[in-house]
């Protein structure tokens, strides 16, 4: 076991993909518990959101690429503990899932344990080298370089992340400000388990507390299983818009991925998201079991009927202080 470390405030926490949607909230779960947050990325200059999260001088950013070893290594100098939360869910140019979640999840831990840092990686529930979606082969593959580089190491394996910047509740919300039919892959019959991305935050943060479980797999899920129609019926209800619900089958939206993996946002569709539709996305009985779960880190997770209103109003006709149905 690593020694224990004097203070938060003497500890340095490098965070890699720290400026996306998860990263913002996790640098501001670290400020708030006074951890100094190196963050890396890819462009700092676009990272300026995140100094006013902590005290001045609390939180500063670093270029660094994960596909560039000489980089990680730079950016993890001095670094007490590491967290690599980088991730895409759609390739472009450079960016493949196995460059990005592969082999730089592995270029991470490797610079880490090097360092003699603690790594905490955050991956994915559905991350298996045997998936047909290649995006989930990567996140295996990332996972599995991470454990070989730093066997020690805390896995995050989250399911679909919602809050305020997601790309999941907003753009179904935004199709619906779009178009008077939205449509559902697969009937809309695939399971997940939202979670807020906040408890998220707060599990990562707790794994740098050292209160997760040394080399531990974590599936972060929230209080609810829900389809993915009840998910999009719920947000229609959320933002007060009523629209029709077809079904796409998955052969057919295969097909229509090929022409909308070039679509602008909110209307991409890759076929590797519809490869990923077609199987459920839960915490696992075994993580239950065996407490790898939020609960078994003491978070009560929140639900997504009771967090997205916060934020979803912005798609409502008339804005935040509309009366339902009126």
């Amino acid at each position: 076991m690593p020694a224990a470390l004097p203070s938060n405030s003497e500890t340095l926490v490098t965070v890699f993909g720290g400026s996306g949607f998860i990263g913002r909230h996790v640098v501001r779960a670290l400020a708030k518990r006074d951890y100094r947050v190196r963050v890396a990325v890819r462009r700092p200059e676009l990272a300026n959101h995140l100094q006013p999260l902590g005290r001045v001088g609390q939180i500063h950013a670093v270029q660094a690429n994960i596909r560039y070893p000489d980089s990680v290594a730079a950016a993890i100098r001095g670094a007490d503990i590491v967290i690599n939360l980088v991730g895409i869910m759609a390739e472009s140019g450079a960016q493949r899932f196995d460059a990005v979640q592969g082999a730089g999840a592995g270029t991470v831990a490797k610079a880490a344990a090097a360092a003699g840092a603690r790594m905490i990686h955050v991956s994915a529930i559905g991350a298996d080298a045997e998936s047909p979606s290649r995006y989930a082969q990567a996140k295996a593959a990332g996972e599995a370089a991470v454990r070989e580089a730093a066997p020690d190491a805390v896995i995050f394996r989250p399911s679909v992340v919602f809050g305020p910047e997601d790309e999941f509740t907003n753009r179904f919300a935004a199709m619906a400000q779009m178009m008077p039919v939205l449509p559902l892959v697969g009937d809309g019959v695939t399971r997940m388990q939202p979670v807020y991305v906040e408890d998220v935050a707060h599990a990562v943060a707790d794994a740098a507390d050292g209160k997760a479980k040394a080399g531990g797999v974590y599936e972060l899920g929230g209080p609810d299983v829900m389809s993915l129609r009840q998910i999009v019926s719920g947000i229609l209800e959320i933002i007060d818009r009523k629209r029709w619900l077809v079904p796409l089958p998955f052969a057919l939206a295969r097909l229509k991925a090929v022409v909308l993996q070039f679509a602008p946002s909110p209307l991409t569709l890759t076929r590797d998201q519809v490869t990923l539709l077609q199987s459920d996305n839960v915490v696992s009985d075994g993580a239950r079991a065996a407490g790898l779960t939020l609960e078994g880190l003491g978070i009560a997770p929140d639900a997504l009927q009771a967090v997205a209103p916060q934020y979803l109003w912005r798609f409502r006709p008339m804005g935040q202080f509309q009366r339902k149905n009126a």
